[in-house]
């Protein structure tokens, strides 16, 4: 492992001023479950680590005046499950108990889960973010890699469990930094980013700048739901997932946001399924055409043409569930 200096500031303003400008150089430090895979291979090498677990602005959790749920990005995933503030929005939880590992439910904030590195083999084994230009994946196992969203360089997957569900909710993020004072708000959807050069990041946070809260808005009656595709009961990610926000009226969407996980180098939003959706009421003809409609223009790579029918399938499911039907087994 390489040597570095470490922080545990108390205020976010000193999270803010100990993060380096220089890509790199400094790393966040909340539950560790991410991070310090990386340092131990040396796929990451700060030079100083900046532990956030001590400031107590980042572990709120609590309803806003206008039913805002403010979550902090150092709040821990096991009290999001425990909290009676989570039962209005099914689509987090059952995200989170898709992970399936007490142990990375307890010490994985979800902060952390957010902004995840790519868990791509060829990443974590010290290829780099993009293999040789993302050739080494087209040429090798890229089972697990992209079905969307992989034309350039970057074939890897979105990493976090809880961004689909997340940006089918439309929640915004506050971000703060670079100045000390600064922060800025950023809806979910515009959050995370496909890198096309070595030392972009998958999201648009500066390496200055620390991801502090989580807004999610007041449900109303805004049906929602996850449904995860796996090929276990471990907490291993899942090959496929699919997230859905649906706003009904007389039984009929009216409105519908569907977000597709694992699929893409980002969370892969489906304007087609959407759009395949509102205006009729759901049942499971609705439900397959949405399907259809979300894989229509995937492009799997060699080894991963599989993902297709299971996205198809995480999309499905995922509106029946949402609607309290049966969405039966896979």
């Amino acid at each position: 492992m390489h040597n570095f200096d470490y922080a545990a500031p108390r205020f976010e303003s000193d999270v803010v001023e100990l993060l380096s400008p220089e890509a790199g150089r400094t790393a966040v430090l909340a539950g560790g479950t991410d991070l310090i895979p990386l340092l131990k291979k040396m796929i990451v090498r700060p030079d100083r680590v900046v532990n956030i677990m001590e400031v107590p602005t980042l572990k709120q959790l609590d309803v806003l005046s206008d039913g805002t749920l403010r979550i902090g990005a150092a709040v821990t995933l096991d009290r999001l499950l425990d909290s009676d503030y989570l039962r209005e929005y099914p689509a987090v939880t059952q995200a989170i108990r898709g992970i399936n590992s007490m142990q990375l439910q307890c010490q994985g904030t979800i902060g952390g889960d957010l902004c995840q590195r790519p868990q791509c083999w060829f990443f974590r084994n010290g290829r780099g973010l993009f293999a040789d230009g993302g050739r080494e994946v087209v040429a090798g196992d890229n089972r697990f890699h992209a079905i969307f969203g992989n034309a350039g360089p970057a074939k890897f997957v979105s990493a976090s469990r809880l961004a689909p569900a997340l940006v089918a909710l439309g929640a915004v993020f506050r971000i703060v930094g670079p100045a000390e004072d600064e922060e800025t708000l950023v809806p979910a959807d515009e959050f995370f980013c496909t890198p096309a050069h070595d030392g972009e990041s998958e999201t648009v946070l500066l390496p200055n700048q620390l991801l502090a809260h989580i807004y999610l808005p007041s449900p109303g009656k805004t049906a929602s739901a996850t449904y995860e595709v796996r090929h276990g009961e471990g907490p291993e990610d899942p090959l496929t997932a699919a997230s859905v926000a649906l706003e009904l009226a007389g039984g009929v969407v009216q409105k519908a946001r569907i977000v597709l996980g694992h699929v893409a180098p980002t969370p892969w939003r489906s304007a087609a399924a959407e759009s395949a959706l509102v205006g009729r009421r759901i049942d499971l003809d609705a439900a397959e055409a949405a399907g259809r409609a979300a894989v229509a223009e995937a492009t799997p790579l060699s080894n991963n043409v599989y993902k297709v029918q299971l996205a198809k399938v995480a999309v499905k499911r995922a509106i029946l569930q949402a609607a309290d039907l049966e969405s039966g087994g896979f």
